[in-house]
């Protein structure tokens, strides 16, 4: 096996530097990230990513802007590309990159907590192929343009999802969406564009709440300890009767497709 070069890192050793201090970051993050000309690692003639240590740095500096200051990407490029932001000033490792001490946080990316959630399966539009690829629960904040652009919703129809509460800004003063919001839009986008008016997704909200409330007085207990261990387990199992939940509703829909088929 060939060496390491020492010069750079890979994107999943990246991952393993920035992942204890941002949880929630993924390689799909990263990866959107450069998408959105945020930044801009170097390749290998193979195509791999080449990230030097301005390149951690600048990362650095952009996810703690949007877990802080729950800034826009958009924004956030601006004060980079106009010097406001310098991650240069920050490097205080003149000498080379410090690289993950154990391969184990490296090793696999779906190991990771963020990837526990299943994607969509099944017919997607581009719009809702594009929510998958991010990959749910990485910190995202995008203002209404970038919302938008992502989900392929027009103003008009992102309008009527918002009034009838769909679709909420996580931050309503400055029109900060989070990803999740992401996938609940571009799959709105979907039944929107079957001729499903936005008034009637309010039955899948109102499913949606239903579940979480019962979900809430399974875990309430867990949800109030402040252990770290049990805090960790009650967000595998929520996780896990989310999935469960989500299986059965579809095995129902299905069943009942079948019948009127038949």
């Amino acid at each position: 096996m060939a060496e390491v070069d020492a010069d750079y890192l890979s994107i999943g050793e990246v991952l393993g530097l920035l992942v204890e201090e941002f949880p929630e970051v993924t390689i799909s993050k990263i990866r959107f990230l450069e998408s959105q000309g945020l930044i801009n690692p170097e390749r290998t003639t193979s195509g791999y990513r080449k990230f030097h240590e301005l390149d951690v740095e600048l990362l650095r500096v952009i996810l703690t802007e949007q877990r802080e200051n729950y800034l826009p990407l958009r924004v956030i490029k601006d004060r980079i590309d106009t010097g406001e932001i310098d991650p240069s000033s920050e490097i205080s490792r003149p000498q080379g990159i410090e690289r993950p001490e154990s391969k184990q946080e490296i090793a696999d990316p779906a190991s990771h907590p963020s990837a526990r959630m299943k994607r969509p399966t099944g017919p997607r539009s581009d719009a809702a192929s594009t929510a998958d690829v991010i990959g749910f629960g990485t910190g995202l904040h995008l203002d209404r343009g970038e919302f938008r652009s992502m989900t392929g919703l027009t103003e008009q129809e992102l309008t009527e999802l918002e009034s009838f509460g769909i679709i909420a800004p996580r931050r309503p003063s400055s029109n900060s969406y989070v990803e999740q919001e992401v996938a609940i839009g571009a799959a709105s986008r979907v039944l929107l564009r079957y001729g499903i008016d936005a008034r009637h997704l309010r039955n899948w909200r109102t499913s949606a709440e239903r579940e979480l409330s019962l979900m809430e007085q399974l875990l309430a207990h867990q949800l109030r300890q402040r252990d770290p261990s049990m805090r960790r387990k009650t967000n595998e199992q929520s996780a896990e009767i989310a999935e469960a939940g989500g299986k059965l509703r579809a095995a129902l829909v299905e069943e009942g497709l079948q019948r009127l088929f038949d």
